[in-house]
C-alpha cells in the first residue's frame, strides 16, 4: 500500500488547510465589499485584512505566542470576527467566553481553559471584578464602545482600537500543523461545569468547506451566496456562531455584525443594509416575530436557518406567510457544530408536505458519516418511523473533552460520536429528531416524544410558547406536564388542550396516552444560555 503514496517533488508546497488560507479569494476579488457593526462602524474586505494583521502584530507586542490562549468576551461584533482570524492565524488558541453564564461558571471555564490573555467588553467589566482575584492571566484588553474610559480597578495592557492604530498593518503568518487546535469553548448541555471543546484549523477549514457547498449549490430555496447580506443572531462564543462566519468571509459577502441582540435593533438593521441571511434558535425569532416592528417591514428576502432546537410548525407557518424563507439545520457543541440542512429540492408540493420538510432535522453535509442505530449500535431501518440515536463520524467532530478522558470516551463509545439525539430517517434521506434520550417521556412502557407534543400543543390558538417535560409517576412511570406562556387575553384550560391533543389522537398521529398530559401556565419558560429550552431545570423546578 505504501507504493500507492503519491512522491512529492522537494520543491514542491504542502498546502495546509489552516485558517489563514480561508482569507485569500474575498480581499482579491471584491476588497470593497462592507463589513457592519450595528449603526457605529463599517469597513471593507481590504481594510477587514488590514485590521486582522493590526490585531496579530498588537497581541504579539503584548506577548501572545503560539501555544497561548486568547479569551474573547463581547457581543456579536466586527472584532469578534477579526478574532476568529487573527488569533488562530498566529498559532494561539481562541476561547469564546459564554458570557451568559454565571461568574463561577465562567471563572472556570477561564481557569479550566488556561487563558493567558482575556479580551473583553466594558459592559462585562463588572461581571469580571466580581472574580478577577481568582483569575491569573497575564494581560487583558479592553473593547471600549463609548468614548470615555470606564471606571474599573482592572490594569489594561491596552485598548483594542489604540492598540491597532499603533501597530502595523502587514502581519506575516506562519505555516505550522493543521492539526493545531484554533478554538474552544464549552457546552453547557449537560449537568455539571461546562464541558471544553476544541477544534483545530483543518476541522474549521472543512467545516467552512462542506456548509459552503450545502448552502450554496441548492437550486434556490436557502441558498446562501455572494449577493447575499448575511448577518448572524446565534451568539459568536456558541460554536462560531455555527460557524457560518466563516462560510460568508470566505465567499466574500457583505456581512452586518448587531452588537448585544435587541429586537429593535435586529429588525431595523434587517431593514437598512437589507439583510437576506441570518440563522437563529427559535426563542429569539419567536422576539423578532412579536415585535411591532416585524409586521412593519418588509421581510420577503430574508433567509433564516433554524438550529439549537426544533423549529414548531406554527412558527414556520407564520414566518412563511410573511415572506421569510424559513428552514431546519441540526448540531452540536459537540460537532463544529452543523450536520444536516433541510433545503426543500422538490417542486409542486403542497403547503403542508413543504411545512414538513422545513420542519425537519435535514439530509446530512457532504463528508458527514450519519447513522441511527439501537442500544446494540445495530442500524435502524431508514422507513421513516424506526427511532434510534444518531451518532456519526465527519472530519469535524472534536476529539474529545477538553482534560476529560472518561467523558470523552463516552462521547466516542464505539468508534462514533454519540449526539444523544433520538431520530428516525426516510427513504430519501431526511433525518427528523423526535427527542433528546434523555428527554423522552415514559408512559407506561411507551416513548413518547416531547418535542411532536410541544408542536402539536402549539398549534392551539393563543399558545405563545410551550415546553412539554415527564415527571415520575408511579402507575405510569411518567405523566407528560406542559408548561404554557399563553398570548395576552388567551383563555387556556387543561380540558380544552386535552380536547385538542384528543383530535390527533384520534387520528393517529400520537400515542392515547398522552391523555393523560396536565398543564400548567407560566410566566416564562426557563432557557439555557444559548435560548435553547432548559428542560433539566424544568424538570427540577415544576417535579
Amino acid at each position: 500500500m505504501s507504493d500507492n503514496l503519491i512522491q512529492r517533488t522537494p520543491s514542491a508546497y504542502a498546502y495546509p488547510l489552516l485558517i489563514k488560507n480561508l482569507l485569500h479569494a474575498p480581499a482579491v476579488d471584491d476588497p470593497q465589499q462592507e463589513i457592519v457593526y450595528r449603526d457605529q462602524f463599517r469597513f471593507t474586505y481590504a481594510e477587514f485584512r488590514q485590521r486582522i494583521c493590526r490585531l496579530a502584530n498588537a497581541l504579539s507586542e503584548i506577548g501572545v505566542k503560539a501555544g497561548d490562549t486568547v479569551a474573547m468576551m463581547d457581543w456579536d461584533s466586527h472584532r469578534y470576527l477579526e478574532c476568529f482570524y487573527a488569533v488562530p492565524m498566529l498559532g494561539a488558541v481562541l476561547h469564546t467566553v459564554n458570557i451568559r453564564l454565571s461568574p463561577e461558571q465562567i471563572l472556570y471555564t477561564i481557569d479550566h481553559a488556561e487563558d493567558d490573555y482575556i479580551l473583553i467588553n466594558e459592559e462585562f467589566l463588572p461581571l469580571l471584578e466580581q472574580i478577577k482575584g481568582r483569575i491569573t492571566v497575564k494581560g487583558y484588553i479592553l473593547l471600549q464602545e463609548g468614548r470615555q474610559q470606564p471606571e474599573t480597578a482592572i490594569n489594561f495592557v491596552g485598548e483594542y482600537e489604540e492598540l491597532l492604530d499603533n501597530s502595523a498593518d502587514h502581519f506575516d503568518f506562519p505555516d505550522f500543523d493543521e492539526n493545531t487546535r484554533a478554538t474552544t469553548f464549552y457546552s453547557t448541555g449537560t449537568t455539571g461545569m461546562p464541558k471544553g471543546v476544541y477544534f483545530s484549523h483543518r476541522q474549521l477549514v472543512l467545516h467552512t468547506l462542506a456548509g459552503m457547498s450545502s448552502l450554496g449549490t441548492v437550486v434556490a430555496q436557502g441558498r446562501f451566496h455572494q449577493r447575499d447580506i448575511y448577518m448572524p443572531i446565534t451568539p459568536m462564543f456558541h460554536v462560531h456562531a455555527w460557524g457560518i462566519p466563516y462560510i460568508a468571509t470566505s465567499l466574500g459577502i457583505k456581512q452586518v455584525y448587531p452588537g448585544k441582540y435587541a429586537p429593535e435593533m435586529l429588525l431595523r438593521l434587517i431593514e437598512k443594509e437589507k439583510v437576506t441571511f441570518s440563522h437563529c434558535v427559535p426563542t429569539i425569532l419567536h422576539l423578532l416575530m412579536i415585535h411591532p416592528l416585524f409586521k412593519e417591514i418588509d421581510l420577503s428576502n430574508w433567509k433564516v436557518l433554524i438550529g439549537g432546537a426544533a423549529l414548531p410548525q406554527s412558527m414556520c407557518r407564520a414566518a412563511m406567510e410573511h415572506g421569510i424563507d424559513i428552514y431546519s439545520g441540526y448540531g452540536m457543541s459537540e460537532t463544529c457544530p452543523v450536520l444536516t440542512i433541510s433545503h426543500v429540492t422538490e417542486d409542486n408540493l403542497s403547503t403542508e408536505e413543504e411545512l414538513d420538510i422545513r420542519c425537519r432535522t435535514g439530509r446530512p453535509l457532504p463528508l458527514v458519516d450519519l447513522q441511527i442505530v439501537d442500544e446494540e449500535m445495530e442500524d435502524i431501518p431508514a422507513d421513516g418511523k424506526s427511532v434510534g440515536e444518531i451518532v456519526v463520524r465527519t472530519p469535524w467532530l472534536t476529539q474529545g473533552y477538553l482534560k476529560d478522558q472518561r467523558n470523552s470516551e463516552f462521547l466516542w463509545r464505539g468508534g462514533y460520536l454519540h449526539t444523544g439525539d433520538v431520530a428516525y430517517k426516510d427513504k430519501k434521506n431526511y433525518v427528523k429528531i423526535t427527542d433528546r434520550i434523555k428527554d423522552v417521556i415514559k408512559i407506561g412502557g411507551e416513548w413518547i416524544s416531547s418535542l411532536e407534543v410541544e408542536d402539536l400543543i402549539a398549534t392551539y390558538p393563543g399558545i405563545a410558547e410551550v415546553a412539554v417535560i415527564g415527571l415520575p409517576d408511579e402507575k405510569w412511570g411518567e405523566k407528560p406536564l406542559a408548561l404554557i406562556v399563553a398570548k395576552e387575553e388567551a383563555e387556556i384550560t387543561e380540558k380544552a388542550i386535552q380536547q385538542h391533543l384528543r383530535s390527533f389522537v384520534d387520528k393517529g398521529l400520537i400515542s392515547k396516552q398522552i391523555i393523560l398530559l396536565k398543564i400548567r401556565l407560566v410566566a416564562t419558560i426557563e432557557k439555557t444560555s444559548v435560548g435553547k429550552i432548559n428542560k433539566r431545570l424544568l424538570r427540577e423546578k415544576h417535579q
